[in-house]
């Protein structure tokens, strides 16, 4: 009997949800923020920290539309820029503190061109994420 529970569970796995989804997310594909610790910071001294989003278990993730949006404190003097995949946090802070801040990603997926349709095929576990990240400024 215990060598037939796994079969029973697999199967109902497949019962109680699509199949095609279920397969999808099996490899866990969806965009992902790194962990990241940002280095202390001086005040009125030049801050520079960057990071890297990606696709995880996409090979071809260059090919997904990036689409960043910050929520919080970022310290006075420093803001977020983004080129594609990169992004960075830069300038001068003016003031001392603790800043929190979420990071939310946005992807498009690439468009397949074929004689049917411009869809693809080939759908995410999940098109957004977010994370909390900290930067501390000193004096």
């Amino acid at each position: 009997m215990k060598r037939l529970l796994p079969l029973f569970l697999f199967l109902s796995i497949f019962t109680f949800s699509s199949c095609d989804d279920f397969l999808d997310c099996v490899v866990n594909r969806r965009p992902e923020l790194p962990d990241k610790s940002f280095g202390v910071g001086t005040i009125d001294l030049y801050y520079y920290e960057e990071f890297d989003a990606q696709i995880k278990n996409e090979p071809q993730d260059n090919d997904y539309g990036y689409h960043f949006e910050i929520d919080g404190d970022l310290p006075n003097g420093l803001e977020m820029f983004v080129n594609y995949r990169t992004v960075s946090i830069e300038g001068t802070p003016t003031t001392v503190g603790t800043f929190r801040f979420t990071v939310f990603l946005d992807v498009d997926p690439p468009i397949t061109y074929n004689e049917n349709n411009d869809t693809y095929d080939d759908p995410l576990c999940s098109e957004s994420t977010s994370k909390e990240y900290t930067i501390i400024i000193g004096e």
